[in-house]
């Protein structure tokens, strides 16, 4: 199980750290991911860690702003939300990668995940 936390309403401009904490033993050799899902639209893939933590993908319009990271003894997953614009808002879900996969081209899509999390909102006002 996924439990995703740390949303809430921000300004433009402001940061945030999202936290998504896994049970189960699998987690130190999953890959992770983090989505999000703006009002009216498709899910989007925003950023993926390799399960050692060496490589990290994310979506251009991220690239620069969002960090994401992992404690394997926590088993916990993190995103780091800088210079927040409107855009941004969105439910923001992680999900737990398919066996084996640590390559952008897998971890981009849904299809690379087995596990998702509840989703936490991120509201970024003007």
């Amino acid at each position: 199980q996924l439990q995703a936390s740390g949303g809430g309403l921000v300004q433009a401009g402001d940061s945030l750290r999202l936290s998504c904490a896994a049970s189960g033993r699998t987690f130190s050799t999953s890959a992770m991911g983090w989505f999000r899902q703006a009002p009216g639209k498709e899910r989007e893939f925003v950023a993926a860690i390799t399960s050692s933590g060496l490589l990290t993908y994310y979506t251009d319009s991220v690239k620069g702003r969002f960090t994401i990271s992992r404690d394997n003894a926590k088993n916990t997953v993190y995103l780091q939300m800088s210079s927040l614009v409107p855009e941004d808002t969105a439910v923001y879900y992680c999900a737990g990668g398919r066996a084996g996969y640590s390559e952008y081209r897998l971890l981009q899509h849904r299809s690379g995940y087995v596990y998702w999390g509840q989703g936490t909102l991120v509201t970024v006002s003007s």
